[in-house]
């Protein structure tokens, strides 16, 4: 049996997307700093729906939903996500992966059936990721909405991503590439679904949320890969890869028991 770390990354490949790359580069990074070998593989939205799913997600350490949306398969990327939810796998977000993590609670666990993204043009009544409020200045003219480096995210002190970057930090800088966000609206969804907002915008916007009672869940608006380099690994990829690493073996050592 390989010793290697397994990460399913949830998302449809397109080798034109820079985030797309940065998401396989910066797990490498984290690999190269941890002293460990990490194995990643995309699956495709459509292939999450079939009946073999949940027992093809079982054989990854960690799962992380990547940028992307639309996806080919909304239903896809929802079952990918509430299986790592629901079986406490180790979980990552990162830009449309943090918008469908909300989704996905929404409906799930609050029962807001029509919870959707305004993106997807459904005419649900309850829309709780819409489009970015407010344009980041001398952005590129053909960038999204919230594109680039921001200087300002505020983390909540006490948190598991503050904890990740030092306790010392009250606030980071971070890139972002996306046109939507979190409806101020359903705010309190977060909270309800025992999914706590753990960063904000200079305005208080939603930037990040985790789960205090799973094994790692986090889910950031912002691209963790995008600023990743191999001499320094990001702190959120390198948390997540060792929760996964941890995972896995204890996952061994139960089969070992059995």
């Amino acid at each position: 049996m390989s010793d290697a770390v397994r990460i399913g990354i949830l998302g449809d490949f397109n080798a034109d997307f820079r985030s797309h790359h940065a998401t396989n580069d910066a797990l490498q990074h984290a690999a190269h700093k941890l002293k460990t070998e990490v194995k990643s593989e995309w699956l495709a939205t459509p292939s999450l729906t079939g009946a073999d799913a949940e027992k093809k997600l079982e054989s990854y350490d960690g799962l992380w939903a990547a940028p992307g949306s639309p996806y080919k398969s909304f239903d896809g990327m929802l079952k990918g996500i509430e299986f790592a939810r629901r079986r406490d796998w180790p979980f990552l977000g990162t830009c449309a992966g943090f918008q469908y993590a909300f989704i996905e609670f929404a409906r799930n666990v609050l029962h807001i059936e029509d919870a959707d993204s305004a993106e997807n043009n459904s005419g649900s009544k309850n829309i709780i990721i819409y489009p970015v409020a407010c344009a980041v200045p001398n952005r590129k003219g053909n960038a999204p909405k919230l594109s680039g480096v921001v200087p300002e995210i505020r983390l909540r002190p006490g948190s598991y991503l503050q904890s990740f970057y030092g306790k010392e930090q009250d606030t980071v800088m971070e890139e972002f590439f996306c046109n939507f966000e979190i409806n101020p609206d359903f705010e309190w969804a977060a909270m309800e679904a025992g999914f706590p907002v753990v960063a904000r915008g200079v305005q208080g916007e939603i930037r990040a949320i985790e789960s205090p009672t799973h094994r790692f869940y986090l889910a950031t608006l912002f691209q963790p890969q995008l600023s990743s380099t191999e001499k320094k690994p990001h702190p959120i990829i390198l948390a997540f890869v060792q929760a996964a690493a941890d995972w896995g073996k204890k996952k061994l050592d139960d089969s070992v028991l059995e």
